[in-house]
């Protein structure tokens, strides 16, 4: 066992583990950030998804020890108080989840996409998003989600400097 200094979701952290443990077993088990969801256990559903340094990343093959220095955001980090983040509002309104299990896993990795390319075409959405398995199809409608989210972030930043 080590002390392992993590930065998640703007906190600091210092937690007894093996630097070989997974991120989601620390994430889930000593730090009660549940959102993260054990799926597949070998990166291939996308359940775990979080937020290294701004990239999506399967938080259960990703070694604790590896991200000591790194930002981590999980699902949990995203809204600001009570105000939802925009990609979970979309998700909402568009009813992109049915039973939920992986949905923590999609925004995030919705959220990474949105970072870096702030408006998607359907089929870049479809290639990034692959590998985000949802168990209950709700494809269609997390498609229809990510877009919306997209352009809820342009609508937010269109009227910045308008007024010079």
């Amino acid at each position: 066992m080590a002390v392992i200094h993590l930065a998640i979701n703007q906190k600091s952290y210092a937690v007894n583990a093996d630097p070989q443990n997974s991120l989601l077993s620390v994430l889930r088990e000593q730090l009660d950030l549940t959102g993260s969801k054990y799926g597949c256990g070998e990166g291939q559903c996308g359940a775990c998804t979080v937020l290294i340094d701004g990239k999506a990343q399967r938080s259960c093959i990703t070694r604790v020890g590896a991200v000591s220095q790194k930002q981590i955001t999980t699902i949990e980090g995203l809204a600001t108080g009570e105000q939802l983040h925009p990609v979970q509002e979309a998700f909402l309104e568009a009813g992109a989840m049915q039973c939920g299990y992986c949905t923590s896993g999609m925004i995030m990795s919705a959220v990474a996409l949105l970072q870096r390319n702030p408006a998607p075409k359907e089929n870049e959405i479809i290639d990034f998003m692959d590998g985000n398995i949802c168990r209950c199809g709700t494809y269609p409608r997390i498609v229809t989600a990510i877009q919306k989210a997209s352009k809820a972030r342009a609508g937010a930043t269109a009227g910045k400097g308008a007024g010079r």
